[in-house]
């Protein structure tokens, strides 16, 4: 890795971390029952929060709330939060962590709770710690969990309590909701929420708060690049025909493939990227007398290149942002050889390349989610995958143009 741009890179990008905070107006009730509009800073909290940094204006200093001190917070037409005292099992899921008991194992937390859903019933969530817990409350009801736990059987096997359908028929009667359609809501958020709107409708009941549902975005982007790249090989048997190949500036070609994540206000992403690239070379040295005085190398180098990375966006302001990436990148290569032979044209021996897995990370502006460019570093590549004696040393930066057609 080259480690004077990837200085440049962090240092590009602690210079610009500031960009990316935002406060929107909201408010929040305090303890005392008194509403405060201020401006919040809306970090789209994946995780519930216990306490948010929040302005009187723009031009006050930035002051911080914690769970303690507010019964309710929200930023206008986006999120919503509300301070309840609940009992929530916080049983994993991970099989390695299964409890062995079905029931809940409940205790009292004080918890800011995510509004999914308000009316005459309402429907909350919790997410931290690794668990997702669904909180619910009808006509003014105290606020309580939706049952739902994964335990393991006394003969190993994986057993799941869904009480929280039996909460719902026993709770949230309706003429028009059946039992077969309560058999049918698993305990993820787009069905509770679909539930809860259904009997709050159902019920003739208005609906005075929902939170909007997000969904995974995705772009699908052309990548055209400049790769300045070198190659070294090196035999520990024989030196013999040790080639330094030197810098070669090629052109390759990818098609991005990206997921924008449903949180943190669209900052995190996924992304693939098939990519051509090749390195076609020829280099002559001067040998003496052991292959006829001189020695011709040929590097014939062609790959698919498919990355699978995350990125992260900074904002700098509603056309433009910057984004910090990193991937791992696993390198297919076809037809791909190095030749040496002699001046006279006499072949020497041919070694058919087959590539190590390496990383890289990159740093780009995007404009008006059109347009991008990217400076990308790669980690040392080895293209001897199937030799003992031979390794080789394949570095490679580029500069990757793009365009978004949706």
């Amino acid at each position: 890795m080259n480690k004077q741009l990837l200085f440049l890179l962090i240092a590009i990008l602690s210079y610009n971390c500031y960009s990316q905070i935002s406060f929107e107006k909201g408010y929040f009730i305090d303890n005392e029952g008194n509403r405060h509009e201020v401006l919040i800073k809306n970090e789209d909290w994946r995780k519930n929060p216990e306490h948010f940094d929040y302005k009187t204006s723009e031009a006050a200093p930035v002051q911080t709330a914690g769970i303690e001190s507010i019964e309710e917070f929200g930023v206008d037409n986006f999120s919503k939060f509300y301070r309840a005292k609940v009992e929530i099992d916080r049983s994993l899921d991970r099989m390695n962590k299964l409890s062995t008991q079905r029931q809940p194992d409940f205790k009292e937390e004080v918890l800011l709770l995510k509004v999914l859903l308000e009316g005459r019933a309402s429907l909350y969530k919790y997410e931290g710690d690794g668990v997702t817990r669904y909180f619910y409350s009808n006509d003014n009801s105290p606020i309580e969990q939706l049952v739902y736990k994964k335990y393991s059987t006394p003969n190993m096997q994986v057993g799941t309590n869904n009480s929280f359908r039996q909460q719902l028929w026993n709770d949230l009667t309706c003429p028009e909701i059946t039992l077969d359609r309560i058999e049918k809501v698993d305990y993820k958020e787009g069905e509770l929420v679909k539930f809860f709107r259904e009997y709050n409708e159902c019920q003739g009941s208005t609906i005075v708060y929902e939170q909007a549902q997000k969904k995974f975005l995705f772009n699908l982007n052309l990548r055209p690049r400049i790769n300045s790249s070198s190659l070294k090989i090196e035999n520990s048997a024989s030196s013999r025909t040790n080639t330094d190949f030197g810098q070669e500036i090629t052109f390759g070609f990818g098609i991005e493939a990206e997921a924008i994540l449903p949180f943190h206000k669209n900052k995190w992403s996924v992304f693939t990227e098939p990519t051509y690239q090749s390195f076609n070379k020829t280099v002559e040295s001067e040998r003496g007398s052991v292959y006829g005085g001189i020695l011709i190398s040929k590097s014939n180098y062609s790959s698919l290149e498919i990355p699978i990375g995350v990125r992260h966006y900074f904002f700098l302001n509603k056309n433009s942002k910057i984004f910090l990436n990193a991937a791992y990148i696993t390198d297919f290569t076809f037809g791909s050889t190095i030749e040496f032979e002699r001046e006279d044209g006499t072949g020497l021996g041919t070694l058919e390349l087959s590539s190590l897995n390496n990383f890289a990370i990159g740093l780009g502006h995007k404009f008006k989610d059109k347009y991008s460019m990217e400076l990308r570093v790669f980690t040392d590549r080895d293209v001897f995958m199937n030799f003992l004696t031979w390794y080789s040393d394949y570095k490679s930066v580029s500069f990757i143009l793009g365009y978004t057609l949706f």
